[in-house]
């Protein structure tokens, strides 16, 4: 691995990049914070899969692509003499020994999860009015709902047993069926809705993150399912002239073969 020295002339390296680009070239020139934030979330999606398909060189390139947006809003914060990324280093770091009080000062924890109910406590000192304060508004719903229920876990505003929260699956599973029945389609999605938070809550207690299990399994799907395109293919026959029955001798396939 690289000595510290080195990795700091690297970091130096990329800036003195961004540098340049931000000064000769013509793409470049034009980006504004505005234009670079959905290719930033593109970028944390790519990452994202290659966290998920365990390739570590993707995600040491991944990475760097995100260091890249991380650093190109720091140089347009500097061109307007807002922040540069001194700032940025210096407020993550500031923030982390500020809500590490068991590692900076003389706070004692006995766990993890104390650590995470002192994070939160510490962010409501800070002027915050609401714990969920910090679930990012423009997150996916799955991924918002796991957040949402992690932080007001931090408060103690949780379930004490997992059989409880599994009851509840069912309760909730119980009042979608009443309403499917009644047709009532704006009440089957409310209930819908809740058999999901429900869901994900009960993901939590299993330690399961369930944007990661479902993600294997949409991974699994497609695999299967190009399975059976491609036998489909080799007969010269269209999906949609095979019948269910023929489809599912390929699916059946499909599930035996490693990796599907």
């Amino acid at each position: 691995m690289n000595t510290r020295a080195a990795q700091l002339q690297a970091f130096d390296r990329l800036l003195t990049i961004m540098d340049d680009l931000r000064e000769k070239c013509p793409w470049d020139q034009k980006q504004t914070m505005q234009s670079l934030r959905h290719l930033t979330i593109e970028e944390t999606y790519e990452l994202g899969d290659a966290i998920l398909d365990n390739d570590l060189s993707e995600v040491k390139k991944e990475l760097g692509d995100l260091l890249l947006h991380i650093v190109f809003y720091a140089k347009i914060g500097s061109e307007t003499s807002d922040f540069d990324i001194a700032d940025v280093c210096h407020e993550i770091s500031d923030k982390l020994i500020h809500r590490h009080p068991h590692i900076y000062s003389d706070t004692i924890v006995k766990d993890e999860e104390e650590v995470k109910q002192n994070w939160e406590k510490l962010k409501l000192k800070e002027g915050k009015k609401s714990v969920l304060e910090g679930v990012p508004k423009s997150l996916p719903a799955l991924v918002k709902a796991s957040r949402i229920q992690d932080k007001v876990k931090g408060v103690g505003f949780d379930w004490e047993e997992t059989h409880q929260v599994w009851d509840k699956v069912q309760e909730e599973l119980e009042e979608l069926q009443v309403e499917v029945q009644a047709g009532d389609q704006d009440k089957i999605e409310a209930e819908f809705g809740d058999v999901l938070f429900s869901m994900i809550n009960y993901a939590r207690f299993l330690n399961v993150n369930p944007e990661d299990a479902l993600e294997r399994t949409n991974k699994k799907f497609i695999k299967r399912f190009q399975y059976l395109e491609s036998k489909a293919s080799e007969l010269g026959k269209p999906l949609m002239d095979m019948t269910l029955a023929e489809m599912d001798i390929f699916w059946e396939e499909a599930k035996r073969l490693p990796n599907k």
